[in-house]
Parts: C-alpha cells; sequence; structure tokens
C-alpha cells in the first residue's frame, strides 16, 4: 500500500504525534505493507519490468516495492524524505551488511528528494526507464499536495515517453477499509481541515498528472484486501499508516486504539481475523 497508503501529514498542531517512530515503521514493513503486494505485481507485470529496467520508486517508504522489481532483474533506487525510519528499514532489505550479502546490482537508496539522487550517485547515471509513485492518493484531503512537485524534479531523471505510476484509493463503495479511515477524521475535529478523510474522485490521479506535465496513457484495477491475523495486528497496521496522527495529537493512544477497534469489529470474522476488501488504482503517465 509511501509512502505509506496515505501521504503522512504533520499534525495540524504543529506537534508531532506521541507515537514510537521506529515502532510504527516496523509495524508497517511487516503488517501493513504487504497489502499493497497486488498493486505491485499488477504494474509490473503489465510494464514487462526485468532486467532491461532502471525503476526510480518516490516514497519507497522500507522498500517492498523496490525488492520485488529487484527479483525480477531491475535495477532500482529508492528515494525518500518523509520517514528515516522506514527508509533504513529499506536500507537492511536491498543494501549490503543487511544479511552478510552483497548490495543488489544497481541499487540506490536515497534519503532526501529527486533531485539528491544525481548528487548521491554519477552524473552520467542512464536514465530511469520506470518512475513510480506508489503512495495512494484520493483518500484525504491534500493528500495530492507535494506528489506533482516530486513528479516534476523526477521527470528530468527520466527517459523521453517513460511511463510514470501513480497511484489511489479506489471509490469508497468498493473500499470497505473507508469507514474506518472516517474514524481518524471524527477524533481529530476540530483539527480537521487539510488531512480529513474524504471520498476519492475519480480523476484524481489524472489531475495530478496532468498538473506534473505527464499525459496519461492508461489505468486500471486492482483488488487490494486488507487482511489481519487479529484485532491487534489491525489496529497496529493502520496505525502505521500515520493517518490516526492528529487524532492522537487530539485525543490520547489508548482512545484511538479502542475506536479504531470498535470500527474493525464489524469484519473481525469467527476465528478472530480481520478481512477488508479494497480496490486500488493506477494511471499509467507518459513523460514529455
Amino acid at each position: 500500500m509511501t509512502p505509506t497508503l496515505v501521504r503522512q501529514h504533520p499534525s495540524p498542531t504543529g506537534q508531532a504525534p506521541r507515537v514510537d517512530l521506529c515502532a510504527r515503521a516496523r509495524d508497517w514493513s511487516e503488517i501493513q505493507e504487504r497489502m499493497l503486494v497486488p498493486l505491485y505485481e499488477a504494474v509490473y507485470e503489465r510494464l514487462e519490468v526485468g532486467p532491461g529496467t532502471r525503476l526510480l520508486g518516490l516514497g519507497c517508504g522500507s522498500g517492498l516495492a523496490l525488492l520485488m522489481a529487484a527479483s525480477r532483474g531491475a535495477a532500482v533506487t529508492g528515494v525518500d524524505h518523509s520517514s528515516p525510519e522506514r527508509l533504513a528499514l529499506a536500507r537492511e532489505r536491498l543494501l549490503p551488511d543487511a544479511w552478510g550479502t552483497r548490495a543488489r546490482a544497481g541499487t540506490r537508496i536515497v534519503d532526501g528528494s529527486p533531485g539528491d539522487i544525481t548528487a548521491a550517485g554519477d552524473a552520467e547515471t542512464p536514465a530511469f526507464t520506470l518512475v513510480t509513485a506508489f503512495e495512494p492518493i484520493g483518500c484525504l484531503a491534500g493528500d495530492s499536495e507535494g506528489l506533482g512537485g516530486l513528479l516534476q524534479a523526477a521527470t528530468p531523471l527520466a527517459g523521453r515517453g517513460a511511463p510514470v505510476v501513480l497511484a489511489g484509493w479506489g471509490p469508497p463503495e468498493r473500499c470497505t477499509t473507508s469507514s474506518v479511515l472516517r474514524v481518524a477524521t471524527r477524533l481529530a475535529d476540530p483539527l480537521r481541515s487539510s488531512g480529513s478523510w474524504r471520498p476519492a474522485l475519480r480523476d484524481d490521479l489524472e489531475e495530478v498528472a496532468q498538473r506534473a506535465g505527464l499525459k496519461p496513457d492508461g489505468s486500471g484495477r486492482v483488488a487490494c484486501p486488507f487482511g489481519y491475523a487479529g484485532m491487534d495486528s489491525a489496529v497496529r497496521g493502520l496505525l502505521s499508516t500515520g493517518l490516526f496522527d492528529a487524532a492522537i495529537s487530539a485525543t490520547d493512544q489508548a482512545q484511538v486504539d479502542k475506536e479504531l477497534a470498535e470500527a474493525l469489529h464489524p469484519y473481525q470474522r469467527r476465528d478472530g481475523t480481520v478481512w477488508m476488501p479494497n480496490v486500488f488504482r493506477y494511471l499509467i503517465a507518459r513523460t514529455p
């Protein structure tokens, strides 16, 4: 599922949420990130990602999407500035000294923006053949802000006509998790403004692409159910997205945990697992 399922926003009060960022990053990488694996697979299959691919992952987070592309033979570069804790996990997965093995060929992890990539590597590095921004937008008001700038900065690093992939939440009626995400807005009130829940709009992705000077060239929808081993896992996974930060700042961790669990209760099955069907959408755009 950004990374993150939603782009992380600072608390409207300007105060950092009272959370353990290292534990949250671990919850993201171990619980929540895998929910978007069907999306990554669908995109890589459609674009025939393989040994000839040079991929730039924007908002790469803890690096699962990069790892999947690298396993297909692609040379991958990940860039992120929102969570040093997640980026550290990406380095464990993809760079030397993690498991006593050599780095995967052509792999780079950059803490910063696309503009920092050239500074971190060879100025004569060949152009990227694919750019991905897998952090889904279309769930929060203003969650696409900043993405346009990232895309504009990344475009000069890609070859002419290279595909750029954006991802977004599907229609609320096909995303069971939407009802749970509303809890974040309710608990954060009266802090809600930017960062409050809103229904995904049909043209969210196209508007972002066009503002960045990209030409839409196809799209698709992918089922990405959120499945958890139990209620504790579901709560931890959803909290790891950063979506509930404002609610935690406005109330407290215990209350958010309680009300989130209550919202999840209708989706808990008899065996204790939690299951929420969702549909995500992706857009393929092309660089000029």
